[in-house]
């Protein structure tokens, strides 16, 4: 029967980082494939060995949603040449090649699984991959692929044409038609049928471990059908088809996890993670309570491989075979919280009547109500617990007690226990002498059900020990009792792993206070068994980590072993490198548990072992463990706050860099009342910014207080100005006036004059002076962020603290110009600008950035005189300068507003908005 065909990948042409051709070994939900170089040549190339020589009946490919080769070649042969490269032609043959569709109506969404039917001989099987389909996605010209599957049969059964041939004679013989419908897609008929557990779709879609015992199942059904066991097979149907959709489903929370942590959403991973544990447990739960699994079905990937390299009905398939990488174990400390299985009389529950229970046949007949014998049958055909009706009587639930299983499980199979071996023998010497060998085979035995009878058959034995019996027959009884406690705590059957907790409980709390032991025998047992418990804290089973973890918690607080501060030292010991994670994180969860119980004081916790391990695991790969670690770390600290400062670094920014310390010092500050360290910077820049603003306030009281003051100046010029002239008029009659000389009148002196430039003309009417404002005037300029009129003297001052985009601006302490924010580090790295002068030693121009002669009337000379700033634009639109003015008239011009922004005044523009900037305002106005 055709099956899937294990194989390893000799060697591939190239792959991108992570997306290695040894992926391709792996199916599961959450596999990535092989992917091409980026911008590769084509062809691509991969090879395959299988597990051995076999006839490829189908292959399978699961392409890539967007990067998609247009074509795939196979290639197939018996061996390699020595050196695998050059690969050369005339080894491999060729089978023929599929073409792969460009995936544009499912808008590159989909993947493709084409499935191709071949028959060929061969233990190399080569793919080549050509150009790839181009798409908007695929920026880098690569092919890729999913997963691959091989499905064949040995090459080299010899008994399957006799096989074959022997079944068409059987169908004869019946009388049934190889072509009959009702035969179809019976496995038992058909030796070309391919198992759908076969399917490359079947493991894609499925949680490898549960894949694992779905087939496991499956092939118990097989057996279960061919000894005809017909009720066992419909059972196990049943729950192969429930596990397929627990599979799917936990095939679909492994993709959401995986998808959470690439986004890093780390509470919804853990989430996820937690989900799953609690399902699978759940689920494992319910096949255990109706005796489908057992502990060789329930092993974690850990154990199991995830793809078989041979199938089991191979005359080969105990050859051994490449080993393929095994899954990353899953698990949580967690309870259960979502219900699976719901229990199915019809198909899981046995009905027991009177006629035809096989149960009843081992009953004896003298009890009219016996009670139900679980195990007197082998583990898989034992009957569920079921109910029984007797004319009418209402339904009771079967119960068992613990005496009633015991002499069940002695009375069942062959009565006792198989002989221990040599090596059992040698190893358990001691404790046979004390406790008999009878008892010790029963510890040592292969099924469970006497490992546990054994330990059930030593707490009683224990318990029943009168007071007053010789202490050395005591000490040697307890002794090979913890012999035999160390190795069932080891045991992978949960029952025996509980049952030898019981009995260790029962003799540190019991036995030993009974008697009246000295101390030194609890520190025997404690000592024995600590370090094999804290092991099973790393167990893979969630449910085995939890309880072992509670235990020690529980063991570390009984009295008798408390005063001995054991068990703390063990906690306190440094994590192992290659210690598993489940294990790191329950030894830092139990330390931090035991802490709160026992404290630092004569517990075996001391500041200094519990700092020295806390600081060390603050370097574990876990963040679970680091995380534990900082916590543990501030509680120590809320405690003992001196004596923890002294195991960590000094708090400066260097330590800070790193975020745990951070956190930790961070936690501190808590503590003591403390702001943080961001709560530090957020009042600095609060007070920066108050300070700022208050600044920027007494700057604008102080700018009012100056234009006030230029006012009244300018009003006691004027009213000199008019007193010294009529005697000007008498002793110098030969001058006139300006305005007299113009012939304008005084009142109507600043008529058709820019106040600014001092440039007169007719066509400086209201809005031709606006004109002039906008475009012309030599002394003003546009802000090229806000589109204001500004003067160019005040345009620094501007872009500071009135313009629009003033948060974009900043100041160099250099030149005293405004530069951008982001330019700014780079202007003041570079060093280029021309260094500014005080305010009364030299002007400073911002268009130009020199240096001139400070002082009002300069600013004039600097922007319209000919040899001035070579900077200004609208000097070419100057048609000519204004006429000179009087010393007098000048000053009553410079008094009515020329000192630019101190003035204080706005500039009205042609769109009839005003300017931010301080600026003069026109006499009639």
């Amino acid at each position: 029967m055709p099956h899937k065909i294990g194989f390893v990948v000799v060697s591939s042409s190239g792959h991108e980082d992570g997306f290695s051709a040894r992926e391709l070994m792996i199916h599961a939900p959450t596999v990535s494939g092989w992917r091409s170089p980026r911008f590769c040549q084509f062809p691509q190339e991969i090879v395959l060995q299988m597990v051995e020589r076999c006839r490829i009946r189908k292959l399978q490919l699961l392409a890539h949603q967007y990067m998609i080769s247009s074509k795939i070649e196979f290639y197939i042969s018996e061996n390699l040449p020595e050196y695998f490269a050059p690969y050369q032609a005339e080894r491999f043959r060729r089978l023929g090649y599929v073409s792969l569709c460009d995936n544009e109506k499912t808008g590159c969404k989909a993947r493709e699984l084409k499935s191709v039917y071949v028959d060929a001989v061969g233990q190399f099987l080569k793919l080549i991959f050509h150009q790839n389909h181009v798409n908007k996605y695929n920026i880098y010209n690569q092919v890729a692929l999913v997963a691959i599957n091989i499905i064949g049969d040995p090459a080299d059964f010899s008994d399957e044409s006799n096989t074959a041939s022997r079944e068409k004679l059987i169908d004869h013989y019946l009388g049934h038609n190889s072509e009959d419908p009702a035969l179809e897609g019976s496995y038992a008929r058909k030796s070309d049928y391919i198992s759908p557990l076969d399917d490359l779709a079947f493991d894609m879609y499925q949680d490898p471990e549960v894949a694992q015992i779905i087939r496991k199942l499956d092939e118990r059904k097989r057996e279960a059908v061919q000894k005809e066991r017909y009720d066992y097979a419909k059972k196990l149907k049943q729950a192969i088809a429930d596990l397929q959709k627990v599979g799917e489903r936990l095939g679909r929370y492994e993709v959401e996890k995986r998808c959470a942590v690439e986004k890093e959403d780390y509470d919804l991973a853990k989430e996820k993670k937690q989900q799953m544990e609690q399902y699978r447990a759940e689920v494992y739960e319910q096949l255990e309570l109706h005796s489908l699994l057992d502990a060789e079905l329930i092993r974690r990937p850990l154990d199991l491989p995830l793809q078989p390299l041979a199938h089991s009905g191979s005359p080969r398939h105990q050859k051994p075979g490449p080993s393929l990488p095994q899954l990353e174990e899953k698990g949580t400390e967690s309870q259960f919280a979502e219900p699976f299985l719901q229990e199915k009389p019809s198909s899981y529950s046995l009905t027991i009547s009177p006629q035809h229970s096989a149960v009843d046949q081992l009953l004896p007949a003298t009890d009219p109500h016996p009670k139900m014998n679980a195990e007197p049958l082998p583990y898989d055909e034992r009957p569920l617990p079921a109910i029984r009706k007797h004319h009418g009587e209402a339904v009771v639930e079967l119960e068992m007690s613990d005496a009633n299983i015991s002499s069940a499980r002695r009375g069942g199979m062959s009565g006792e226990p198989e002989p221990l071996t040599e090596k059992a023998l040698r190893e358990a010497s001691s404790a046979i002498d004390v406790l008999g060998e009878t008892l010790v085979a029963g510890a040592y035995s292969k099924t469970w059900s006497y490992r546990e009878d054994a330990l059930l058959a030593l707490y009683k034995k224990l318990m029943e020990i009168p007071v007053g019996t010789p202490k050395e027959d005591l000490k040697n009884t307890l002794r090979a009792s913890i012999f035999l406690v160390r190795r069932a705590i080891k045991d992978i059957v949960t029952s025996v792993f509980q049952a030898s907790l019981k009995l260790l409980k029962m003799i540190i709390t019991q036995y030993i206070p009974k008697h009246k032991l000295i101390k030194l025998e609890t520190a025997h047992c404690v000592e024995r068994t600590i370090p094999v418990l804290l092991t099973r804290t790393g167990d893979s089973s969630a449910r085995v980590r939890v309880t072992a973890a509670n235990f020690i918690q529980e063991m570390a607080l009984f009295k008798e072993v408390k005063s001995l501060q054991i068990i703390p030292s063990y906690l306190v010991q440094p994590l192992k490198a290659n210690s598993s994670v489940h294990l790191a994180m329950s030894q830092m969860d139990l330390l931090a548990r035991l802490l709160k119980d026992l404290g630092t004081g004569s517990s075996g916790f001391t500041v200094d072992n519990v700092m020295k391990f806390s600081v060390s695991a603050l370097e574990h790969r876990v963040y679970e463990v680091r995380e534990t670690a900082v916590r543990i770390i501030l509680d120590m600290y809320r405690q003992h706050q001196a004596s923890a400062l002294a195991y960590l670094p000094p708090d400066d920014s260097n330590t800070r860099k790193n975020i745990l310390y951070k956190t930790i010092f961070d936690g501190f500050a808590k503590i003591d009342g403390r702001p943080t360290e961001a709560e530090m910077k957020a009042q600095r820049k609060a007070a920066t910014e108050e300070a700022e603003k208050q600044k920027k306030e007494e700057i604008k009281a102080l700018q009012g207080q100056l234009a006030a003051l230029k006012e009244i100046q300018a009003e006691v010029e004027e009213k000199e100005s008019d007193a010294v002239k009529p005697k000007n008029q008498d002793t110098q009659g030969v001058k006139a006036a300006p305005g007299e000389a113009l012939g304008i009148p005084d009142e109507h002196y600043l008529d058709n004059l820019c106040i600014f430039c001092g440039e007169r003309s007719e066509s400086f009417t209201e809005e031709g002076l606006d004109l002039h404002y906008w475009k012309h005037c030599l002394m003003l300029t546009r802000c090229d962020h806000c589109k204001q009129v500004v003067e160019i003297s005040s345009l620094t001052e501007h872009l500071l603290t009135e313009c629009d985009k003033k948060d974009g601006f900043g100041k160099c302490f250099r030149c005293s110009e405004a530069v951008l924010k982001e330019e700014l580090p780079r202007h003041i790295k570079n060093k280029g600008c021309n260094p500014a002068k005080p305010e009364k030693l030299a002007n400073r121009c911002p268009l130009c950035h020199e240096n001139f002669t400070p002082g009002e009337e300069a600013w004039k000379a600097h922007l319209m005189g000919p040899a001035g700033c070579t900077m200004n634009l609208r000097k070419t639109h100057v048609l000519q300068k204004a006429p000179a003015l009087q010393p007098g008239r000048r000053s009553a011009v410079a008094a009515s507003g020329v000192s630019g922004s101190k003035a204080g005044s706005k500039i009205p523009t042609p769109k009839g908005g005003l300017s931010k900037s301080s600026s003069r305002t026109h006499a009639r106005r």
